[in-house]
């Protein structure tokens, strides 16, 4: 093998793990962070962040492969998509199984590093991430399943502090839960029109012209469980004061996309998901510290 062909399928494997694209793994760190700093009281231990940030962009990243792999033959069809190292055939299945193999391999070994129970949870995790990308196929709820898939990290984030799963923790899955369905469906209005074409499901598609307010009533699913984390973790004002700006914030994403329904607005909306989970983030952080 040519150096010219090495670096070709290193470009290809950057792409296939969306390297460039780290707004996902954002999205998936945030509620594993939430739950990591409630469950540390603030202060979470430098093993445990190190742990969570690095282990979230590996599984992302693991994530990544597995769904261009089940999704290959659909990726040549879909505009958005068809340039993907595996539907463009610059990437063979084998060696995006071998990507995905060691990827979930140093995961694992940093869960090694954590306690009995996460590392027991750790295999749910796993088995999650590789499901997730045959659920479009026989269902119309894939966003829902993402959601569970992202939002499992929370919980392993708790037990790795706690060494018990308890109800703060449940409640951040959940909210991450209707989080996630929320900014999915977003990104799946991209891909509505592609979709109906080749058959794949989505909630974009189920929704149907009520989209909007779905969204909106997902997005208060996930603050109403964030707010009930609060109180019961005695959280104080900039805590709520911040759930409360990602919700008007959230409200105004979905103004400006009834208001511009194109495939870049849907793109911009589901990015700036990223600086309402971070606000979050950092409502959390004050308020335990000051």
């Amino acid at each position: 093998m040519n150096s010219f062909t090495v670096t070709a399928k290193f470009s290809a494997i950057l792409d296939l793990i969306r390297f460039n694209k780290q707004y996902g793994t954002l999205l998936l760190l945030c509620p594993t962070l939430w739950s990591l700093f409630l469950a540390s009281g603030g202060s979470p231990s430098l093993r445990h962040l190190v742990v969570f940030i690095l282990g979230t962009f590996l599984m992302r990243s693991a994530g990544c492969t597995i769904n261009d792999i089940a999704d290959r033959d659909f990726d040549r069809y879909v505009e958005r998509t068809r340039t993907r190292p595996l539907a463009s055939g610059r990437l063979g299945v084998g060696e995006a199984l071998w990507v995905f193999f060691i990827l979930s391999l140093l995961a694992f070994s940093l869960v090694l590093l954590l306690n009995p129970l996460t590392i027991a949870l750790s295999f749910v995790g796993l088995a999650l991430a590789s499901v997730y990308p045959f659920v479009k196929r026989v269902s119309n709820l894939p966003q829902v399943f993402l959601g569970i898939a992202f939002g499992w990290g929370a919980i392993m984030a708790w037990t790795a502090v706690k060494d018990t799963v308890e109800l703060p923790a449940l409640l951040i899955f959940l909210a991450n839960v209707f989080w996630s369905t929320a900014y999915d469906t977003i990104y799946a209005l991209m891909d509505k029109e592609d979709d109906l074409k080749i058959g794949v499901k989505s909630t974009a598609i189920l929704f149907g012209r009520w989209v909007y307010h779905a969204i909106v009533l997902l997005y208060g699913g996930m603050i109403l469980c964030l707010w009930l984390v609060g109180w019961l973790g005695g959280l104080g004002i900039f805590y709520f004061t911040g759930i409360l700006s990602a919700f008007i914030f959230f409200l105004l994403l979905v103004k400006e996309l009834r208001r511009s329904p194109t495939r870049e607005t849907a793109f911009r909306c589901f990015v700036a998901n990223v600086f309402a989970g971070l606000v979050i983030l950092l409502s959390i952080s004050i308020d335990l510290n000051l």
